[in-house]
C-alpha cells in the first residue's frame, strides 16, 4: 500500500524520522508521498534525511493557501519559487498541496485564486499533476482548474472532505479522489459514503500526517503507518477486500505520479 500524502518533512518527525519509516514499512507501506512547502526552507533542508531515510518517498513541492499572502504583491513570484524547487528536486512529481482555503482565510481570496491559478498554469506547462486542497471553496477551486488547466491537468483531491456531488464533480474533471483517517470516523457519514462511489481506478489513501489520525488513535500524532486503518475502513464500506483495495490504489499512485517509473 502507499500513502499517498504525507508531511515527512515536517518538524514533528523531525526526532524519530527512522523509527516512523520503520513503522511504515513494517506495516506493508511500500512508498510515500511527501508534501513539501515551498516557501520552507527549513523542509527544503529536511527533506534530503527524508529522501535518505525512505528512498522510495517521492516530493510535491507547491505554495499552500495559507502561505498564499506571502505573494499579495506579486502572485508570479509564487511560480518562480515552486519552479526552481521543483528543478533542484530530481525526486520531485507533483505540484502541491495547492488550492484554496476560505475556512482559515489566512490569505485574501484575490490572493489565493491568483496564487492558484498560477500554478496550475505551472502544472499545466511542466505535464505534472497537482494535489489540490481545498475548504469552503469548491465552485471557485472547480473554476480554477477547468479554466487554467484546460482539461490537460489532472491530479488528486487530497483529503477528501465532500459529498458525492462534489466528488462527482471532481472525477469529470479526471481526477482522483483521496481518502484521509477522517474516513474511520463514524461521524463523517457524506466523506464515507463518497469513498463507495469513487470509481476503483480513481481511488486513493492517504495520512495527512502528522495530521487526522484515524481511529483509535484520534488527537495523537499521525504517521504513515496508519495509512493500513484507511485502507481497512475504505476497503470495508466499498464491499472490497483489502488486499484487492490495496492493489487499486498503488497501481494508481504509480500512474498518477510515477508515470515513467520515477
Amino acid at each position: 500500500m502507499i500513502d499517498s500524502h504525507c508531511h515527512l518533512a515536517d518538524d514533528q518527525f523531525e526526532a524519530d524520522l527512522d523509527a516512523v519509516v520503520a513503522r511504515a514499512r513494517d506495516v506493508g507501506v511500500a512508498g510515500a508521498l511527501t508534501i513539501l512547502d515551498a516557501t520552507s526552507e527549513a523542509e527544503a533542508a529536511r527533506a534530503d534525511r527524508v529522501a535518505s531515510a525512505w528512498p522510495a518517498v517521492r516530493f510535491a513541492l507547491g505554495v499552500h493557501p495559507h502561505q498564499a499572502a506571502a505573494f499579495i504583491d506579486n502572485p508570479e513570484g509564487a511560480v518562480t519559487l515552486v519552479g526552481d524547487a521543483y528543478a533542484a528536486r530530481a525526486d520531485a512529481v507533483a505540484i502541491g498541496e495547492i488550492g484554496l482555503d476560505y475556512h482559515y482565510d489566512f490569505a485574501p481570496r484575490l490572493t489565493q485564486i491568483e496564487v492558484f491559478r498560477r500554478q496550475i498554469a505551472l502544472a499545466r506547462e511542466l505535464r505534472r499533476p497537482v494535489v489540490i486542497h481545498t475548504r469552503e471553496a469548491d465552485d471557485d477551486t472547480i473554476d480554477a482548474l477547468r479554466s487554467e488547466g484546460g482539461g490537460e491537468v489532472t491530479g488528486v483531491f487530497h483529503c477528501f472532505t465532500g459529498d458525492v456531488a462534489f466528488a462527482r464533480r471532481a472525477l469529470d474533471l479526471g481526477f482522483h479522489v483521496s481518502f484521509s483517517g477522517i474516513v474511520t470516523f463514524r461521524s463523517a457519514g457524506a466523506i464515507r459514503e463518497a469513498a463507495t462511489i469513487v470509481p476503483r481506478d480513481r481511488l486513493l489513501i492517504e495520512t495527512d500526517s502528522p495530521y487526522l489520525a484515524p481511529a483509535p488513535f484520534r488527537g495523537k500524532r499521525n504517521e504513515p503507518a496508519r495509512v493500513a486503518h484507511v485502507l481497512e475502513a475504505v476497503a470495508e464500506m466499498r464491499g472490497a477486500g483489502i488486499e484487492a483495495t490495496a492493489d487499486a490504489t498503488t497501481l494508481n499512485y504509480a500512474r498518477l505520479f510515477c508515470p515513467t517509473g520515477t
